[in-house]
């Protein structure tokens, strides 16, 4: 097992791709510290940890709060001693509204998560990739890179466009600490994210779109899985992908090609 020993933090960990991610990386024999701002989430993930074989840690907190990033990558420290795998996946998708009916602190709350998370995740966990180098996976999104379709999504389009920027100058940066940064970048995928979605006067922003048929080719439009993103995060925390960094892996079905 690759990772046997190996300590993965995944924020996001309560659900959907994050909580896959989490037990797959169990079963490799990881130790993950599995954090988001539910308690009970977390914990049921760290069960699937360990029942897959491998140890878990259940973090509550705001990956949007500093401070809260910081503790929970001291606790890693202190249990463990180390980090070698930085999975940054908690995200929302926020208010999706017409571009002048955002409220501000609407978009700020979208970017605070998103894009503010992702930057405290990194700025707090790479003192600890550092001791012995690693691998740092984002979370971001066909939309904002390849994808511009999804109607009042400016704020979380945004976000995870920011998140791009980031892991390429990142990945540029820590490259000489033998720290990998990439990004996965999923379509519609299965997962809890809409519950946290709001929706208002979406019909003023649309601009009618004729596409093909089956909104994504691969699977003729049925969304893929956590399961599926989740192995694409694993290989890239892996020795397998040792002359990857700087990335973007679409994880989509081919969707953003024919929805861009």
């Amino acid at each position: 097992m690759e990772f046997k020993n190996k300590v993965v933090l995944v924020t996001g960990g309560g659900s959907g791709i994050g909580a896959a991610a989490c037990e797959l990386f169990g079963r490799e024999g990881a130790r993950v510290a599995t954090f988001s701002r539910t308690l009970s989430e977390v914990e049921a993930t760290a069960e699937r940890v360990r029942a897959a074989g491998g140890e878990a840690l259940a973090l509550e907190g705001d990956v949007s709060n500093p401070k809260d990033v910081d503790r929970v990558i001291g606790e890693i420290d202190k249990r463990w001693g180390r980090l070698d795998v930085a999975f940054a996946h908690a995200g929302i998708n926020g208010l999706q509204a017409p571009l002048d009916e955002i409220p501000p602190d609407e978009w700020r709350k979208t970017i605070s998560v998103n894009l503010d998370g992702t930057f405290y995740t990194l700025r707090y966990a790479v003192p600890l990739l550092k001791r012995q180098g690693g691998s740092i996976v984002v979370t971001s999104s066909i939309n904002g890179n390849r994808k511009f379709t999804s109607w009042g999504s400016s704020a979380y389009s945004s976000s995870k466009a920011g998140q791009v920027a980031l892991v390429k100058m990142a990945a540029l940066e820590l490259a000489k600490h033998r720290i990998r940064v990439n990004a996965v970048l999923p379509g519609a995928i299965s997962t809890e994210i809409e519950d946290n979605t709001q929706e208002r006067h979406l019909e003023r922003a649309k601009e009618p779109v004729e596409f093909p048929e089956g909104a994504i080719p691969l699977t003729d439009g049925d969304p893929g899985s956590p399961e599926q993103v989740a192995e694409v995060v694993l290989f890239l925390a892996s020795e397998r992908a040792s002359h990857v960094t700087g990335t973007l892996v679409y994880v989509d079905g081919g969707e953003s090609l024919i929805q861009g």
